[in-house]
């Protein structure tokens, strides 16, 4: 049985872990509104972006730009940008991603060979320790997101597809949904999708003034980059839900802790007095 000392060390340590989890998660939910104001305001360019440049590539040839390649180089391999978190305390957020991006890489019991990009520390420690072909990574760029980080990184993975050492660009990163719910997402970056059959609507003729080659020399490079811009506000954002959601948990199970340590340490507390009373009660009846 522990000591009435143990007891109140314990119940100290408790109570000063719960004024952390709780700050933590008042930071958390301070920072997750900031996060989700610019997740609301990026999306809606982001996804009729991608809407538009899905029913023009669809009718232009693919030796139009780079980018619309779809005939992978010999010897070229899949690149994956995983998008993780720089730190822990936020519950499953950064498991299940790297868990998501293990089933991409590992499909039908076979490992494939893929080459990965890695944005955020827990990511790039985890695999960097398992021997991934790592063709690049970023760590720290989420104390201050700006678009000018989201542009080196399309940057980067637009070289490595354009130079056929990457035969296609997928995303694996958390869509935030709600303070409670984030999907994991695994979508293809390049070549950028074309819509087929009745996704492609009527075929409407478009006339381009300058030429398509012109237009997508610009365009294209933008939308790569609005894209990964937008996946790294949905995973910002989710980091801080998730983030805020543990605390709100860790929080409320210091505050059952201590319900029952303070429960156990009265009860102790109680034994010890009544056994103290018993011996003077027999010390002075054998007198």
């Amino acid at each position: 049985m522990p000591s009435l000392i143990d007891l109140r060390r314990r119940i100290r340590a408790v109570k000063s872990t719960q004024q952390i989890t709780k700050a933590m998660k008042m930071i958390a939910a301070s920072r997750l509104r900031r996060a989700q104001e610019r997740v609301v305001s990026a999306r809606p360019f982001a996804q009729r972006m991608l809407t538009v440049l899905n029913g023009l590539v669809s009718r232009v040839d693919q030796d139009t730009h780079p980018l619309l390649r779809v005939t992978a180089p010999p010897g070229s391999r899949p690149l994956l940008i995983v998008i993780t978190a720089d730190r822990g305390l936020c519950g499953s957020f950064n498991s299940n991603i790297i868990k998501a991006a293990g089933q991409f890489i590992v499909k039908e019991g076979q490992r494939h060979e893929i080459a990965l990009g890695l944005i955020g520390r827990k990511g790039r420690d985890f695999f960097r320790r398992r021997g991934f072909d790592v063709r690049y990574e970023a760590a720290g760029i989420f104390q201050r997101l700006s678009f000018a980080d989201a542009a080196a990184l399309a940057d980067a993975a637009i070289e490595e597809f354009t130079s056929g050492r990457a035969s296609s660009v997928y995303l694996v990163y958390n869509e935030f949904k709600s303070v409670m719910a984030q999907r994991i997402v695994v979508e293809r970056l390049l070549p950028i999708p074309r819509l087929e059959g009745e996704d492609a609507g009527p075929k409407t003729e478009y006339l381009y003034e300058p030429s398509p080659a012109e237009i997508f020399k610009d365009l294209l490079p933008r939308h790569v980059q609005v894209q990964v811009y937008r996946a790294l506000l949905e995973s910002n954002a989710s980091f801080f839900a998730a983030q805020m959601t543990a605390m709100d948990a860790a929080t409320r199970n210091s505050a059952d802790m201590l319900e029952n340590l303070t429960l156990y340490m009265n009860k102790v507390r109680q034994a010890a007095i009544t056994r103290e009373i018993i011996e003077v009660v027999s010390g002075a009846a054998a007198t």
